[in-house]
């Protein structure tokens, strides 16, 4: 950490002094997408700190309104690229859902979404979950703490309604970890029933995130699991309690992606260079000198164009703490991380685990071989082009040769059991036995068959 954080005020200092060369762009003017989310951070400081500018890029940023349309709007053409969800580069190149062969040259965030249950649900819970000395409940918290109320609702034959952003979304795949690790089955796909609820104690479906409190107000759903600022917005309106967020789930996770065509990259290779060196300056501002520029991103974010949220609830996770409760607020120094711990570096590892998640719950009807999980993570995740426009940001003096991991496999070091709420490790190079690993889940060749797993 320290080594990093030095690298980035020296980034900053050189940068001072430093030009950009401009490429030889073969496209100069770009609409880029995004979701009204404090992660698509990176895009709006590109535009307003002027690098998008410095690269000879004049950019457009529209919001889009929901998902499906952020992803069709990149496949047609119409957005020259898009803040995505990670997973959804992955399924279109391989099918599940609109085909379409998306590739990623940049990781937009660590960390950044909670979990957050209705004030109802939560005074069901707390009976279940330990104080610590203060009589705050002690966190993270297990979903073993849900268990007991979805089976008091399954008792009345109720169902328990929550809601996630997209099928193939980190929330999906973090809101299933969470209640699968503390013994509730979030229910399985099949390529007949795209419900997602074979077989559920919980049900899961999409609601848009800007729309998540209102929906949770209105008691269609009970919970969900979302970015901010739609966590800490149920906080400030009074109407629900977050209950986890997803850095005390798994210790930095990977959250979004910026996603372009395969065809953009292959027709517009300086261009993707030059929107990846503009990402990339973006990303190392956000955290530079102890995340000293927090508060003036907040300030951008705040906008009606950008995020639209008030600044207070914005600023409430993004300048280091987490408010659960009124007046409930944790240190989280990490919860949005942009540029440390190579947040920015598109790992095959973090492309596995999401297609390990699509495998475990049936997106990904058939086995598959470890090669073949490694085949795909290249085909979409490209380090290649990271680095190339990486190498240009350190040579015109914008970073550190320190700040970028220059070496690597594209696979990280094993996640480790005492970052991951269920204790169970993850080896990106060994996707078939991490799957073993998981109690709930689909494994080895195991298929859904109706509503039944064989195999």
């Amino acid at each position: 950490m320290r080594n990093l954080v030095s690298g980035l005020v020296l980034s900053a200092a050189l940068a001072t002094s430093a030009s950009a060369e401009l490429l030889d762009l073969e496209k100069d003017e770009l609409t880029f997408g995004f979701i009204k989310l404090t992660d698509m951070a990176p895009l709006a400081v590109a535009y307003e700190q002027g690098y998008f500018l410095d690269e000879g890029l004049f950019v457009t940023l529209e919001a889009q309104a929901n998902w499906k349309v952020l992803l069709d709007g990149v496949i047609d053409g119409q957005l020259d690229g898009a803040h995505m969800l990670a997973g959804q580069p992955l399924a279109a190149t391989i099918g599940f859902g609109t085909e379409a062969h998306i590739i990623t040259p940049f990781s937009m965030d660590l960390n950044g979404n909670g979990i957050t249950v209705s004030n109802e649900i939560w005074d069901k819970m707390r009976p279940h979950i330990p104080s610590m000395d203060d009589g705050r409940p002690q966190h993270p918290i297990s979903a073993s703490a849900l268990k007991p109320v979805v089976e008091e609702f399954k008792d009345a034959g109720k169902p328990f309604n929550m809601g996630m952003v997209f099928p193939v979304s980190t929330h999906n795949y973090e809101l299933r970890y969470w209640l699968a690790a503390g013994g509730l089955h979030p229910g399985y796909y099949s390529p007949e029933n795209i419900s997602g609820q074979i077989g559920a104690d919980v049900l899961l479906s999409v609601t848009p995130p800007p729309q998540m409190p209102a929906t949770l107000e209105a008691g269609t759903i009970y919970g969900y699991c979302v970015g901010e600022p739609w966590n800490q917005q149920a906080v400030f309106k009074g109407i629900g309690v977050p209950v986890i967020t997803d850095y005390q789930l798994w210790k930095n996770n990977p959250e979004k992606v910026f996603g372009i065509t395969n065809e953009f990259a292959e027709k517009y290779p300086n261009t993707t260079l030059a929107l990846t060196k503009a990402l990339i300056r973006a990303a190392i501002w956000l955290d530079e000198n102890d995340n000293a520029n927090r508060p003036a991103a907040v300030e951008i974010l705040s906008r009606p164009e950008y995020v639209g949220a008030d600044y207070d609830v914005i600023a409430n996770s993004m300048t280091g703490f987490f408010e659960f409760e009124k007046g409930d607020k944790r240190d989280i120094p990490d919860f949005n991380v942009f540029f440390r711990y190579n947040a920015t570096y598109p790992f095959y590892s973090d492309a596995v685990w999401y297609l390990t998640q699509m495998r475990r719950w049936g997106q990904i009807a058939e086995p598959k071989s470890d090669a073949w999980y490694d085949e795909v993570a290249k085909k979409v995740y490209r380090p290649d082009i990271y680095l190339e426009a990486a190498r240009l940001v350190v040579d015109e003096g914008y970073a550190s040769e320190v700040d970028f991991p220059w070496d690597s496999t594209g696979y990280k070091d094993v996640t480790p059991a005492e970052d991951i709420i269920d204790g169970i490790p993850y080896d990106g190079t060994q996707p078939n036995a991490y799957l073993e690993s998981l109690p709930i889940g689909l494994r080895g060749e195991q298929i859904v068959v109706g509503t039944e797993i064989q195999g």
